[in-house]
């Protein structure tokens, strides 16, 4: 009979203690944050605060939908892509055909646009785990382009450069229909983006999170201890393609139409510098770009029409002379003094 010795048991309880510093780390990440208070009560408020609005405010939610998509590659798995936007447009055109030739219910086409663009997700996903940055950078560019030049030239699927119309949505569930003001349009399409951000969220601070991290910072070192890098990469650009696809067919149910466009080059350029205008690696990073960069081009295009994205540049060179972490730390400096204020008051 062998004796147990304090050697033996000691590798286990540090074990054990690594796995609850583990847990505890992935708890205190995952825990809700302030301004999560904020952004979600406020969304549902600006339904009856602001109902003349809601057709800027349906574009952003279908826009940061499709931010955090790519914040989930980007900021977690660190691959960096210039054709996000062909599962954006995948997700549009399935929406619209399915609506016009099988079922005008809106829901059951946001899920078919998302399987599809899904399929298309993981089928490319083994493209770009080949190369570098510059070779991930160049393949999802030129599926985005093929994608797009298909969607010109098959017309009598597509409708071509004159887009895909003629096709109507029915009401949300069978009970809710789109209205002329775009009011449960809004309403349909925050309530997608708040339940995808939700199971967003849940991956990213989850264990398959962290190890998508550890992929981004070295994947070398993540695969000598155990990680199954290239597994976790595909499942996370499969995920990250249906909710692009998702994004894609509430742009198509919102407006009942879908142009070539929505393969378009400058939507990957948009969506990637609405990240760098919130930060990525934290999925609410799309949702404050999307809002801040919706909103400065509207307005923007008013004051400046010829001349709006000067400054948009601006922005952005500001944004890297002062930097993004700077700028957080004064914007979390204001409820950290509000809650001291309300808290030394007697």
């Amino acid at each position: 009979m062998s004796v147990i010795t304090r050697e033996d048991v000691a590798p286990v309880e540090d074990g054990q203690d690594n796995q609850a510093r583990a847990m505890r780390l992935m708890r205190r990440r995952s825990r809700i944050r302030f301004f999560e208070f904020i952004i979600w009560p406020a969304a549902v408020a600006a339904i009856f605060l602001l109902p003349s609005k809601m057709l800027i405010l349906t574009e952003i939610a279908i826009l940061a939908l499709f931010a955090v998509s790519l914040d989930l590659v980007l900021g977690f798995a660190g691959i960096v892509s210039l054709g996000h936007t062909a599962f954006f447009g995948i997700g549009a055109y399935t929406a619209g055909l399915f609506a016009r030739h099988y079922f005008a219910e809106p829901v059951t086409g946001l899920l078919v646009a998302g399987v599809v663009s899904g399929i298309l997700g993981f089928a490319t996903s083994f493209l770009i785990l080949r190369g570098s940055d510059l070779t991930r950078l160049m393949t999802t560019l030129g599926i985005a382009l093929m994608l797009g030049e298909a969607a010109n030239q098959m017309g009598w699927l597509t409708g071509g450069a004159d887009g895909l119309s003629g096709f109507s949505l029915g009401p949300i569930l069978g009970l809710f229909e789109f209205d002329l003001w775009g009011r449960n349009g809004y309403i349909y399409c925050l309530a997608v983006l708040f339940v995808t951000t939700m199971v967003a969220r849940r991956i990213a601070f989850s264990p398959f999170g962290l190890a998508l991290k550890a992929i981004k910072s070295n994947s070398t070192r993540a695969a000598l201890v155990g990680v199954p890098a290239r597994r976790r990469l595909v499942i996370a650009y499969t995920i990250a393609a249906v909710m692009a696809g998702f994004a894609g067919a509430l742009l198509t149910q919102t407006t009942s139409f879908v142009s070539p466009d929505v393969l378009a080059f400058h939507r990957s350029a948009d969506v990637l510098l609405i990240l760098v205008i919130g930060g990525t690696g934290y999925l609410y990073g799309g949702i404050f770009g999307a809002i801040g960069f919706t909103l400065l081009k509207d307005w923007l295009s008013v004051v400046t029409p010829q001349y709006w994205m000067f400054w948009i540049g601006l922005l952005l060179v500001i944004l890297v002379l002062v930097g993004r972490g700077r700028i957080a730390r004064w914007i979390e400096y204001i409820p950290q003094r509000l809650t001291a204020a309300m808290g030394a008051k007697p």
